[in-house]
């Protein structure tokens, strides 16, 4: 387990139970004392827990964050990269749809330096980033706010997205596999993901390594619906072959030069 996903697990943790020990916490995870104490400090250094003696309790309103929030925050430097990677992928001029996973987030700060893109999002925190670039048309689906996200889905939200015809669908997903393809814990927002792959002429998907080989309760596409697959990391032969002969494009660090 890398430490993005150790601090992850951590911080979920702290959330549901109020406090963590070092000792559980290095016994769970398998690693050393000092390594979980690391990773305490590094979350005290996020404002996002306290540290106590032997352990730590959850800081301010911790407790009260979204998982969004909580993901926007972890494995941020994979996500930026994917976001790096996939801004190389969008030209001058396109018409896109972006979800509104936290990949999608990053990448939207990094495209600002593009010109006369119209972007359609569901993301309320998409379209507060880049509303005021000038030159971009910037469009919210509307539709029912997520609980859990600053986001939107149901009906409303889909007949918007089904109404355009784009160059490119960007979106991620909680977990892919070679068999079930890319998928999501909310149905809801699995729908919406569907919709704009459907009004797309090319669909990028952006999935950072630990979503590799699991599979979540709502089923968004199979591999071979999409176009480019953005990762932080070189993938395995299988998945190379498989990506391959599916007409998928790999876009990862070790591609970049090719």
């Amino acid at each position: 387990m890398l430490a993005g996903e150790r601090r992850e697990n951590i911080l979920a943790s702290l959330n549901t139970q109020g406090q963590v020990t070092v000792g559980e916490l290095a016994r769970r995870f398998h690693v050393s004392e000092e390594t979980v104490r690391r990773d305490l400090e590094e979350l005290e250094k996020q404002g996002l827990a306290r540290r106590v003696h032997g352990g730590a309790m959850p800081e301010g309103k911790t407790r009260l964050e979204t998982p969004y929030d909580t993901r926007r925050r972890t494995n941020v430097a994979s996500k930026q990269l994917i976001a790096r990677l996939a801004s190389e992928l969008v030209r001058d001029g396109e018409y896109i749809m972006m979800d509104e996973s936290s990949t999608s987030f990053y990448l939207s700060t990094q495209l600002k330096g593009h010109k006369n893109l119209t972007v359609i999002t569901n993301s309320i925190e998409i379209i507060g980033e880049i509303s005021s670039v000038e030159g971009w048309t910037v469009m919210c689906t509307g539709g029912v706010k997520r609980f859990s996200a600053p986001s939107f889905a149901g009906h409303v939200a889909e007949s918007m997205v089904s109404g355009y015809h784009v160059d490119k669908a960007i979106i991620s997903c909680d977990s892919v596999s070679i068999d079930a393809g890319f998928t999501d814990r909310h149905e809801d927002t699995a729908l919406i993901k569907r919709a704009m792959m459907r009004s797309a002429r090319q669909v990028v998907l952006l999935c950072d390594h630990t979503k590799l080989d699991r599979t979540a309760f709502a089923s968004i596409g199979s591999l071979n619906e999409i176009d480019f697959f953005v990762t932080d990391a070189p993938l395995d032969a299988q998945w190379r072959e498989t990506l391959l002969a599916r007409g998928v494009k790999l876009i990862c660090p070790e591609e970049e030069t090719e």
